[in-house]
């Protein structure tokens, strides 16, 4: 009985192996289809640097171009503070001369503004590379970056004399 059932597997196994193979072998080449979806992350990560860059360069050429036509304006700017019983208050005045006050000229974007406006799209970029494309990263990255950008500007609007802080010294004129 056990010679028997040996030469029945080993004719079985003869049978199976005769005939032409029906299912076609695919072979796949995992490492290469990682590297071309690699290579394909990176160009688009690229692209979108090139974006920031381009935009970061762009506003500061803006702040430039603004920054040099405010240095080639004649503009006498005068502040003078007066206090009354309610409070202070700072009002502009000109000299006389029929100048132009600084608070009358129109100024362009102030910092604050070109900071955040720089942070949300930087922060929205961010957001949906980290939260893989959905929109509620982008939308957190775009609000932290807005925030971070603001707070940055306005703190050089301060620095540089264009928003003057509410904690004002109060100076009274005699009367």
């Amino acid at each position: 009985m056990k010679k028997l059932s040996v030469a029945l597997i080993i004719a079985a196994s003869f049978a199976a192996c005769s005939g032409k193979q029906n299912t076609p072998v695919v072979i796949v080449d995992t490492m290469a289809i990682q590297r071309n979806a690699v290579a394909a992350e990176q160009t688009r990560l690229k692209a979108e640097q090139q974006k920031i860059e381009d935009s970061i360069r762009i506003a500061k050429e803006a702040t430039a171009k603004q920054r040099q036509k405010d240095r080639s304006s004649n503009v006498v700017t005068h502040r003078s503070t007066r206090s009354s019983n309610v409070g202070s208050s700072e009002t502009p005045t000109s000299s006389g001369s029929g100048t132009v006050t600084e608070a009358d000229k129109k100024q362009g974007w102030s910092k604050a503004a070109t900071n955040a406006a720089i942070g949300a799209g930087a922060g929205g970029i961010a957001g949906a590379l980290i939260d893989h494309g959905k929109g509620r990263g982008t939308i957190i990255g775009a609000a932290v970056g807005a925030g971070t950008g603001y707070i940055i500007g306005r703190k050089a609007d301060v620095k540089s004399g264009r928003v003057v802080k509410k904690t004002t010294v109060t100076t009274t004129t005699p009367e």
